[in-house]
């Protein structure tokens, strides 16, 4: 009997870890306070040498402390794994209704620098500059500019 509580007690915890560990996507539109970039990096474009095969292997699995998905999502809805636990959640890039507000300056910005207040940490010291418009192009074409 009590090997029957423990087991059933094992399987409850369980299926309660992995339901909490199911991400979800992010709400669309989401309202955010970020800090916005200075207006000569908000206003810049994506270099013409952007690469976005080189962007969706960095948001995918080189990005380091950890890959890009680990928080956004293979999908850029802000479901991935990481994400769940997030407060406020990550960026949704698939939103239209957020992203169109966003410019590729404003998010170059936030991947260099992070975004105080939330889980995004800034990528200055692992990614160049390059790479981090290699990944704003990535999610650019994938997600926003559709």
């Amino acid at each position: 009997m009590k090997k029957a509580l423990i087991l059933s007690v094992m399987v409850i915890f369980s299926f309660c870890a992995v339901g909490s560990a199911i991400a979800k996507p992010a709400k669309c539109p989401q309202p955010r306070k970020t800090k916005a970039a200075p207006g000569s990096i908000a206003k810049k474009k994506i270099p013409g040498s952007a690469d976005a095969k080189r962007g969706k292997k960095i948001f995918m699995k080189t990005a380091k402390p950890m890959a890009c998905k680990m928080c956004h999502g293979a999908k850029g809805d802000g479901g991935g794994k990481l994400g769940a636990a997030l407060k406020p959640a990550p960026r949704n890039f698939a939103c239209a209704a957020t992203m169109k507000k966003v410019s590729a300056g404003q998010m170059f910005y936030i991947i260099k620098n992070g975004s105080k207040g939330t889980g995004m940490v800034g990528h200055g010291k692992t990614l160049k500059d390059k790479q981090i418009w290699d990944v704003v192009k990535f999610i650019r074409s994938e997600w926003v500019d559709k």
